[in-house]
């Protein structure tokens, strides 16, 4: 089991009042950061996140009449139930909003074989941000998956878990994510950053302590909420199936990046840019791990900055929360700086040294305010733990 976090314990609580009884149990699963590799996971790329100590927790116990209750717990300590709904009922389309997502994951295991029909009571806690790019929806699915499973007495691979939770979010919940946040949050280990080839599945735990190298992951939350259900991330993922249909390959994470300038020319112009982004961010992310393998952290931030040019610039992602965040840090003495997540708004990181931290906050904070924006929020990022049981 993972340590007992305050979701946790919040979750378990929330569950004894409004159950009237304890939970069988309760598990939890965390947000996360994407130190690099952004929009290439869904072209069978590389990516490289950490877990984030914020978590979500759903405190779960098994029902016998084919119900689903679900009920969350808000910052001001009251519950919002959903609808009830029966599991052997559930296909995509019929339930909409925040309960989409637990109902998803409900449908996404009954669709594998999981027997989940008897129905259960979740009761979700957490405090990942919400809409900031940190992946509190792909930790609260991960964390409803866990719950499923644990009371339908199912062991399964992380991955392939991760992958049920990519299809009740694709399908069910109607967002064309990839399978990066999913992983992320189900795999990560702490004190560490999840080197992951997506094609092959194949992941890598590197060691990652910034904090003995003297620096720090800077969080910036801008208060720019986003969404992948309003149609920009699917129209690039869309724009990039078809640049790989025109290339003839399986995905862009085939094109030879040293063939890159003559590739791009083989394309209508508009799918240039994208392409362009996904094969350099692959390197990217190559680059990224030799250089934690070789304890070179503070040369990271560089590949950090080109990345948010990249997404800025080429897959037009960014906002102006974002490239404040990014400017500000930078300005004020972070070694590098980019935006994490699908875009239109959320987070962003910095590299800083740990001396220049305030430096940076304050720059940061001054950006903000000089553009009448809502005061971001600022965060230290430590790799943590992936999903677990906590009770």
């Amino acid at each position: 089991m993972t340590k007992v976090t305050a979701p946790a314990a919040k979750a378990a609580e929330a569950f004894q009042r409004l159950h009237e009884r304890a939970p069988e149990g309760v598990w939890s699963a965390p947000g996360r950061v994407n130190l690099i590799g952004e929009h290439t996971d869904y072209n069978d790329g590389y990516v490289l996140p950490f877990a984030l100590p914020h978590r979500i927790a759903v405190a779960a116990s098994p029902r016998t009449d084919g119900v689903l209750t679900v009920s969350t717990l808000g910052d001001d300590g009251g519950v919002q139930s959903a609808d009830p709904a029966v599991v052997a009922d559930l296909v995509p389309g019929t339930v909409k909003g925040w309960a989409a997502y637990p109902s998803g994951v409900a449908w996404a295991l009954r669709e594998q074989g999981v027997p989940v029909t008897g129905g259960a009571d979740l009761v979700i806690a957490g405090d990942v941000p919400a809409g900031a790019g940190l992946s509190s929806s792909h930790a609260l699915e991960c964390a409803v998956a866990l719950a499923l499973l644990g009371l339908a007495g199912v062991d399964a691979e992380r991955t392939d878990i991760a992958r049920w939770v990519q299809r009740s979010e694709n399908d069910f919940v109607g967002a064309p994510t990839g399978i990066l946040d999913q992983t992320a949050s189900l795999c990560c280990i702490e004190a560490h950053a999840l080197f992951y080839d997506v094609r092959s599945g194949k992941p890598e735990q590197v060691a990652f302590d910034a904090a003995a190298s003297g620096l720090e992951v800077l969080v910036i939350d801008t208060r720019a909420s986003h969404t992948h259900v309003d149609g920009g991330y699917g129209a690039r993922r869309a724009g990039c199936e078809r640049a790989a249909a025109i290339l003839g390959v399986p995905a862009l994470r085939d094109v030879d990046s040293a063939e890159l300038d003559d590739t791009l020319v083989r394309l209508p112009e508009e799918l240039r840019p994208l392409v362009r982004h996904v094969v350099t961010e692959n390197d990217r992310v190559l680059r990224t791990v030799e250089l934690l393998r070789t304890g070179k952290l503070a040369d990271v931030g560089p590949l950090l900055s080109a990345s948010h040019a990249s997404l800025r610039d080429d897959y037009r992602v960014s906002c102006l929360e974002l490239d404040i965040a990014v400017d500000s840090a930078m300005a004020a003495g972070a070694l590098g700086a980019r935006m994490v997540g699908g875009g239109f708004g959320g987070s962003a990181i910095a590299l800083v040294p740990v001396e220049r931290h305030g430096e940076v906050e304050r720059s940061v904070l001054a950006g903000f305010a000089s553009r009448s924006l809502a005061r971001p929020r600022l965060f230290t990022a430590v790799p943590s733990a992936g999903a677990g049981r906590d009770r």
